[in-house]
């Protein structure tokens, strides 16, 4: 190849080329264009590199000189049609925006049914004139377990049925451990170390239980502990309260009832069960506060009785919706959840 034919294809190259990236329109245009005249093994411009071992040696440091030169304009050409692209160029094949068009909705994010739920029952027992208290979930044998009487021989306390986390010097079940709280009951204790009768609260939050995950059961769910303490608190107290409830959250229609249990906190004790839609459904377990655990905290059972009730949150949003399995609940599917 002679030296003018080697030049003339450089020319026509970087004319063309130039011509080209001027013109593109879109990310898929300038790949395009990119790869035709800079690809590494089948570019227009490579492909011309190759004949440069064909030009006579006396020509070949002018058509180094002009192939550098080349090399350098493609290369600018491409920075310059990318920058464009970036900066107001159509950059895609979609079509310019058209202010006249009406706006698109935004996908907004929602409350989670759990805590749609919790905050209705808040809200219900508000009315009641329940407030709210909160207690920490990481918690010690005696509010868990001692100041609600429950003993030491119990099974509620093997360590396999509870959450004992690994603290420096401290055994399972020793007093000097700890554990994920299994019952938010621990809350009405620490509210009646720290106050005086009349008392009315509700404790909604997580607890934490061992279970094998199924349709009813699952590692961490959340409780509804409900108390009152005063002068004169009855068992009618307590169901009234129930039934006020119930007909609140799940219709005027469900009926309630109780039956004779066993909690080692509460003496009489009962499980409370909603009959709705034509099933007996239970929800939870309640009673009169033993006076054991009132005289743990400080009070006089001769001078004041109360009542207390700890209700399943999962379970009562479950049977709102109609939902069959918890763990549909902590999927994170929100093909599920938006559903609420």
């Amino acid at each position: 190849m002679t030296l003018a034919d080697f030049l003339s294809s450089l020319q026509s190259l970087q004319d063309e080329a130039s011509e080209v990236f001027a013109k593109v329109s879109s990310q898929a245009a300038l790949e395009e264009a990119r790869v035709r005249f800079l690809g590494a093994k089948n570019g227009a411009f490579r492909e011309i590199q190759k004949q440069l071992g064909k030009i006579d040696k006396a020509d070949k440091p002018q058509a180094g000189q002009r192939l550098n030169e080349v090399k350098k304009a493609l290369a600018a050409a491409l920075q310059n049609a990318t920058e464009a692209l970036e900066s107001g160029g159509a950059g895609d094949d979609t079509p310019a925006a058209d202010p006249t068009l009406p706006g698109e909705l935004l996908s907004l994010g929602h409350i989670h049914p759990i805590t749609q739920t919790i905050d209705h029952l808040k809200e219900i027992m508000g009315r009641m004139g329940f407030e709210t208290a909160e207690g920490p979930e990481v918690e010690d044998p005696w509010h868990n377990f001692v100041a609600l009487n429950i003993p030491e021989d119990h099974p509620a306390r093997d360590p396999l049925d509870n959450f004992y986390l690994a603290t420096a010097g401290a055994t399972a079940g020793e007093a000097d451990s700890q554990l994920m709280r299994s019952q938010t009951s621990t809350v009405q204790i620490r509210v009646m170390e720290n106050r005086q009768p009349p008392i009315r609260i509700v404790s909604l939050g997580r607890v934490y239980r061992p279970d094998d995950p199924d349709a009813t059961h699952f590692p961490m769910f959340h409780q509804m502990e409900g108390l009152m303490i005063d002068t004169h608190v009855t068992m009618a107290n307590l169901k009234t309260v129930l039934r006020v409830f119930a007909n609140n959250y799940l219709g005027e229609d469900v009926q309630i009832r109780f039956r004779p249990s066993f909690f080692p906190f509460t003496e009489p004790s009962v499980e409370v069960d909603f009959l709705w839609n034509d099933q007996w459904i239970e929800f939870g377990g309640a009673g009169m506060v033993d006076p054991a655990v009132l005289t743990a905290v400080g009070y006089d059972p001769e001078a004041v009785s109360g009542f207390a009730f700890g209700l399943g949150v999962e379970r009562l949003c479950m049977r709102r919706h109609n939902i069959t399995d918890i763990r549909d609940l902590y999927s994170g599917d929100m093909r599920f959840l938006s559903q609420f």
